[in-house]
C-alpha cells in the first residue's frame, strides 16, 4: 500500500516540477548580424530588446542574448552562425537577408526569425509568406519602392536631375527580381538619370565614393544593405562634405546626419519580430507562423542637414513628414 502511494505521489508530481523547471529556464536568443559591434547602444536590438521585455523576456532574468557580429563582412556570416549553432540557441535572430540565409544554411532545426526581410521568397528563404514551410519566418519590408525614394528626392530637390544609387545588386532577393527593370520605367517616368554605382565588397566604397565625386550627381539614395550596411556612416560624411542631398530606408541614418528617410515603422517591425519570437519560445513552430509584411511606414526629414546643405524643403514635403528634426 505504501509503494502504490508513494508511486501516485511521483506520477502526481512530476509534471508539476517539469513544468516548473521548464518556466525557470533561461532561452538562449541567437542575434546575427552583418554589421560591427555597437560601441555604444546597440540600435539593431535595442528596439527588439524593448519589444520583448513588454512580452515578459527579459535580458540577464529569462533570456540571454548570444550576439555575433560580422563587422561589415558578409563572408563571415556562415561562421557565426556555425557558432550559435554549436551553443544550441533556442531561436537566432537576423536582420537582413544575408543574415538568414547564412543561419538557414547552417541550421535546418534551429527557428529563425528575420526582422527585415527583402523579397524573403525569391531568396529562398520561405516557400512562401502565408506558408513559410521550414524553419524560417518573421517580418517582410516587402518590394523596395524604388519610385517613391526618388519622387522624394525629387520634391525636396525640384531642379534634380542625376541621382546617384548605391547598392549591392547581388544581395539576396533583389538579384532574383526585376527590381532594375521596374526602376528603369521610374526613372524615366520621373525625367531623372539613375547612375548605379555597385558596392560588393567593404573595399569598393572608397572607389565608389571617389567615382561620385567626379560625376557630381544631384543626390544620394543608398540603400544599406551588404557591405554598405555597416558603413553607411561613412557615406553620410562624405555627402556632408560633398553638399549631396541623401535618402534612405530607415530613420537611424537622418538621425545621424542623412536628409531623408523613407520605410519601415522599426519599432513596429520589432514588435512583430517579437510576438513571433514569443510564439516560437512558447513552442509553435515556424513553419507555422506566416510571414508578416510591413504595414507601417513612415517619412522622416532632418531640417539641420537641409540647412547645412543650403536647401530649402518645401512646406508640402514637411507636412507630410512623420517626424522632422530640428
Amino acid at each position: 500500500m505504501v509503494g502504490k502511494v508513494l508511486l501516485l505521489l511521483v506520477l502526481l508530481t512530476t509534471p508539476i516540477a517539469a513544468e516548473a523547471q521548464q518556466a525557470g529556464k533561461v532561452y538562449r536568443v541567437g542575434i546575427l548580424s552583418v554589421e560591427a559591434a555597437p560601441s555604444g547602444e546597440d540600435v539593431a536590438t535595442s528596439p527588439l530588446r524593448a519589444a520583448l521585455r513588454d512580452l515578459g523576456w527579459i535580458a540577464g532574468q529569462n533570456m540571454v542574448l548570444e550576439r555575433r557580429y560580422a563587422g561589415g563582412r558578409p563572408d563571415r556570416l556562415p561562421a557565426l552562425a556555425a557558432d550559435l549553432v554549436r551553443l544550441k540557441v533556442d531561436v537566432i535572430v537576423t536582420f537582413l537577408n544575408h543574415e538568414t540565409l547564412a543561419a538557414k544554411r547552417a541550421t535546418a532545426s534551429i527557428p529563425i526569425v528575420m526582422l527585415l526581410g527583402i523579397y524573403p521568397e525569391q531568396a529562398g528563404l520561405v516557400v512562401s509568406l502565408a506558408r513559410p514551410g521550414g524553419n524560417v519566418t518573421g517580418t517582410s519590408v516587402g518590394p523596395v519602392t524604388g519610385g517613391k525614394y526618388l519622387e522624394l528626392l525629387k520634391e525636396a530637390v525640384p531642379r534634380l536631375t542625376r541621382v546617384a544609387f548605391l547598392w549591392d545588386p547581388t544581395f539576396p532577393g533583389i538579384a532574383n527580381t526585376a527590381f532594375q527593370e521596374e526602376l528603369g520605367v521610374e526613372v524615366r517616368k520621373l525625367g531623372l538619370t539613375l547612375a548605379s554605382i555597385e558596392i560588393q565588397r567593404s573595399e569598393d566604397i572608397e572607389q565608389a565614393l571617389a567615382r561620385i565625386a567626379t560625376e557630381r550627381p544631384g543626390a544620394l539614395w543608398v540603400l544599406p544593405i551588404g557591405p554598405l550596411g555597416a558603413n553607411t556612416r561613412q557615406v553620410i560624411d562624405f555627402a556632408a562634405k560633398h553638399q549631396l542631398p541623401t535618402i534612405f530606408p530607415s530613420r537611424y541614418f537622418v538621425a545621424v546626419g542623412g536628409l531623408m528617410s523613407y520605410g519601415y515603422d522599426r519599432e513596429h517591425l520589432a514588435k512583430r519580430t517579437a510576438a513571433h519570437i514569443d510564439r516560437i519560445l512558447k513552442g509553435a513552430k515556424p513553419a507555422d507562423l506566416p510571414v508578416e509584411q510591413a504595414s507601417k511606414f513612415e517619412l522622416v526629414i532632418n531640417l539641420k542637414t537641409a540647412k547645412a546643405l543650403g536647401l530649402t524643403i518645401p512646406p508640402s514635403l514637411l507636412q507630410r513628414a512623420d517626424q522632422v528634426i530640428e
